[in-house]
């Protein structure tokens, strides 16, 4: 049976957007290459509304949060969580050998600008933070956040905007960040295989001082590139068609109209969420192209194969919560009548059980 994913991700990919995917090949060095990623790199500005520098990696958007380390760190950065995923990229900085001065909230809790007070200091080289915190379901104030980091103190900030960006208006250019990372299997609703890094010059500048950036994700050799439209290395071309391809439907639809129909969307599961078994998030920080609902004492496994015989695929928790939390995931292409569709479902499994 055909099932539609309302899972975090991947997401589900309408069949048109697969279908662009199968354009006759073209090599990664020719002129219709070059041409076909100076597209999506003009759509990609258009609907962010951003002039920082863009690179496209075939990787993973984790790839991206990598460079971020290995290129804008030498020695000292401070990593703000409240999940699992703020979690992970304090573990890549460790893991590449940096010192990581940990901020860590209580997961569901929304991250504050106070959070940042007794850690911050001129040492510190960058900030990693998580936009949408996806194994909590929390939106966090990325603009107030950036705001105090600059009243006193000036690192490079980067962020996370993996389940964000193209859900939610992120306001890009009123910012001031160093980095902006996501990738093709969530809001952007295409199958996995690309991550996109949005980069200040101030990022490019702090690169050529850092040694020991390796190859694959060194950002200087990246920017070398797309400053010609092309990639440092073979790029997935079927699935940039299929990016072209979709950020034509984006621009068709509007992106403030795409936002609107993500908070619509949102709204929809956060209600019925709240009205039968609670929201694990905190109020006020609510994402909109994630909502993290609390088991209480719903057998999930019954309640997910149910709605599986249905047609409906959501995710389990994540993380530390995994055992106490579902995720819903209503971001992409999905529509609220989709989204109408699910919780009608997910009604008659709860009157079955």
């Amino acid at each position: 049976m055909k099932r539609t994913l309302f899972t975090v991700g991947p997401v589900e990919v309408r069949k048109e957007v697969l279908d662009a995917m199968t354009h006759p090949m073209i090599t990664h060095r020719s002129k219709e290459y070059e041409q076909l990623q100076r597209d999506i790199v003009e759509k990609l500005r258009e609907t962010l509304d951003t002039d920082m520098h863009i690179i496209i990696s075939p990787s993973s958007a984790s790839g991206l949060l990598e460079a971020c380390v290995r290129n804008g760190v030498k020695d000292k950065m401070l990593g703000l969580s409240n999940g699992s995923f703020g979690e992970r990229w304090q573990s890549i900085g460790e893991e590449n050998g940096k010192q990581v001065v940990k901020v860590c909230r209580e997961w569901g809790k929304a991250l504050k600008p106070g959070d940042l007070n007794s850690s911050l200091d001129d040492s510190v080289e960058a900030i990693t933070v998580v936009a949408n915190e996806s194994s909590t379901g929390v939106l966090n104030p990325i603009k107030s956040i950036a705001e105090a980091v600059r009243e006193e103190y000036d690192p490079l900030i980067f962020v996370d905007g993996v389940t964000s960006v193209y859900g939610t208006d992120m306001e890009i250019k009123d910012l001031d960040i160093d980095a902006l990372v996501f990738g093709t299997q969530k809001a952007l609703a295409l199958p996995p295989g690309i991550g996109i890094m949005l980069l200040s010059d101030r990022l490019l500048d702090k690169a050529s001082e850092v040694p020991d950036r390796g190859y694959y994700f060194d950002l200087l050799k990246m920017k070398k590139m797309a400053d010609k439209y092309y990639s440092l290395t073979t790029p997935p071309v079927s699935l940039l068609f299929a990016l072209d391809f979709q950020l034509d439907r984006i621009l068709e639809e509007g992106i403030q109209a795409r936002y609107r129909r993500h908070r619509e969307m949102g709204d929809l599961v956060r209600s019925w969420a709240s009205k039968r078994l609670g929201l694990f998030a905190e109020p006020g920080f609510y994402s909109d192209t994630i909502t993290v609902i609390n088991r209480k004492d719903l057998d999930f496994s019954k309640f997910n194969t149910g709605l599986k015989e249905k047609g409906f695929e959501i995710s389990n928790g994540y993380g530390t919560i995994k055992e106490r939390t579902f995720r819903i995931g209503h971001m992409g292409d999905l529509t609220v009548d989709e989204i109408k569709g699910l919780l009608e479902a997910m009604d008659e499994v709860l009157e079955t059980m």
